[in-house]
Parts: C-alpha cells; sequence; structure tokens
C-alpha cells in the first residue's frame, strides 16, 4: 500500500492534482487526500482550488458539485457507480409536483441531490448549514428536499419556520432505530450519544447532540467525555478512533455504512488519476442555474446573515 500511495502522490504532483475525500469513505484514502471533510467543507474547497485536475473520492453529486464549481477544470470520480440513493429519490419532475402543490414558497435543497435538481431550486444547504441557510430566507414557510428528517430537524431547531419536506431519506441512517439508541445507553451509561439530523426524529430525540459529521467530530474532540456512541456512518467511528486514541468510539450498530461511498479504493484512484478516466461533465444551462444555487449557499456560509 506505501507504493501505491507514493505512486498516487507523485501523479498528484505531475498532474497538478487535488484529491478531495468525504469522511464516509474508506479510511486509507485519507492518506493520499488533500482535504477530508464534509460536504460543506469539500465544497468550499472545490470552490477555492488553483489544482487542474479534481478526484473526488465521494459520490456523484459531489463530483457535480465540483464541476459546476469549477467549469474549466478536470473533476474525475474513480467510480462512476458511486452514487447516492437519496438523491435518486427525487427527479425534476418530481420536484416541479412537489413546487407545483405549494406555489411561491421557497426551495432548499440538500447538497444530497443532482444537478438538475439544484438548477430548480432557491438556495443549497448541507447539514452543516441547514439552520444557517434557512434562517438567511426569513421566510414563514420553505420547502426543503428531499431529505424529510433533516427538514424537520431543522424546522424542530428553528421553531418560527414551517418546514415543508419532501420524503426522500437516508437509508443508512434511517437503520439507526431508537430502540438501538437505548440499548446502547443501557450498556455504556457514561457515553455521550452523537446523531447525525439524516437520522429518524425518535433518534435525535436521544442524542446528546446532533450535527453534521464535521459537528459529530469537533464535539468529540472537544468534549471532556471519553465515550461516545456515534449514530451516523463507520467511516467517521474509523477517522476518531484514529484521531483521539485516548477517546473509546462506539458505532451504535455495525451495520452503519453507506455502500455507495465505500466503492473507491486506493487502486481505484490510482488507475482514475493516472489514466484521467471517469471525468464528470454536467450541461452548460444546468450547471450555470445549479452554479447559484450553490454559490449562494456559500455566500450565506461564509457570512454572518441571518
Amino acid at each position: 500500500m506505501q507504493e501505491l500511495t507514493e505512486e498516487i502522490k507523485r501523479l498528484k504532483k505531475q498532474k497538478n492534482a487535488v484529491i478531495l475525500a468525504h469522511c464516509y469513505q474508506n479510511v486509507e484514502i485519507d492518506t493520499v487526500a488533500d482535504y477530508v471533510g464534509d460536504s460543506l467543507y469539500l465544497s468550499q474547497m472545490a470552490s477555492k482550488t488553483d489544482a487542474d485536475i479534481i478526484l473526488f473520492a465521494g459520490v456523484y453529486f459531489m463530483a457535480q458539485t465540483a464541476k459546476i464549481l469549477n467549469p474549466g477544470k478536470k473533476v474525475l470520480l474513480p467510480r462512476l457507480e458511486s452514487g447516492c440513493r437519496m438523491a435518486d429519490m427525487i427527479s425534476v419532475k418530481q420536484l416541479r409536483d412537489f413546487k407545483n402543490q405549494h406555489p411561491d414558497i421557497p426551495t432548499i435543497c440538500y447538497i444530497n441531490s443532482t444537478a438538475e435538481v439544484k438548477a430548480e431550486c432557491d438556495i443549497c444547504c448541507t447539514s452543516s448549514n441547514a439552520v444557517k441557510i434557512t434562517e438567511s430566507l426569513h421566510a414563514d414557510e420553505v420547502l426543503f428536499l428531499p431529505d424529510t428528517y433533516l427538514g424537520k430537524w431543522v424546522e424542530n431547531k428553528l421553531k418560527t419556520t414551517k418546514v415543508i419536506t419532501y420524503p426522500g431519506f437516508c437509508p443508512t441512517h434511517l437503520q439507526i432505530r431508537p430502540e438501538d439508541i437505548i440499548e446502547m445507553k443501557n450498556k455504556y451509561p457514561d457515553a455521550k450519544v452523537l446523531a447525525h439530523p439524516e437520522c429518524h426524529q425518535s433518534v435525535t430525540a436521544l442524542a446528546d447532540y446532533t450535527g453534521s459529521t464535521t459537528g459529530i467530530m469537533k464535539y468529540a474532540a472537544e468534549s471532556t467525555n471519553k465515550q461516545f456512541i456515534i449514530a451516523t456512518e463507520k467511516g467517521v467511528v474509523e477517522r476518531l478512533e484514529r484521531d483521539y486514541p485516548e477517546k473509546e468510539f462506539i458505532l451504535v450498530k455495525e451495520n452503519i455504512i453507506c455502500p455507495n461511498m465505500k466503492w473507491h479504493t486506493l487502486t481505484d484512484i490510482y488507475n482514475s488519476l493516472k489514466n484521467e478516466e471517469h471525468e464528470i461533465n454536467v450541461d452548460e444551462e444546468i450547471a450555470s442555474k445549479a452554479l447559484k444555487c450553490i454559490d449562494r449557499m456559500l455566500d450565506v456560509s461564509a457570512s454572518g446573515v441571518k
């Protein structure tokens, strides 16, 4: 593996390439990644890079977003089958139908959506900034898609805004049940429960902290507690165990794994970078519309807008 890692690093330098890796990826990919983080952080890094090639170790919608932000750069996705089941739950037709049922209401799309869907929405969000983005609209009602659970979590946090949600969900996070949390809390009574807002409300209601992947990792890093039950994808636990060996991190269930996030291997990354294969392209008209949606999110995230 060391030889493969060094060869990828050599190719990066030779080709002026940058590797962005989501923290649900196989943990060994961090050894070659320039930036590792959640969707918001990686979107921000994609918008700032001066690399000629962006290789995205993540899922399809993430690579699309990087291409929209960098139309003149080559964006590679090592395995094209690395999609997102949540993003696939809403088509442009379904989005238009949803908007027609609730006319004249601003539309927020979770970053877990296709470029075509982003092109039809007012603003994008991630789990890191969903509350801030919703607040920035100053609306009594908003449409939120495709994740109903993130949307309802935002509504509960804000209290003053009605969030009308599309019935999409993350199949991985929805495997976590409240009884799983209760069982683990009984087993580890001193542990703090950290959950992702894509989980069902009955799960987040039992958590000591609910937040994005980055939020969970930051909470665990800064907390004086030594034991944590993690209610999100397994990759987060693997990175926490590596970075904070003095603390104990317990995955709430062993099967909390996103299969699409786990497609990429170091060999796939090497082949994609070497051959510059599996390039992601987005129709120019769609990309132009989607860029407004993404840029608006990045502007709000970088400001003190409320």
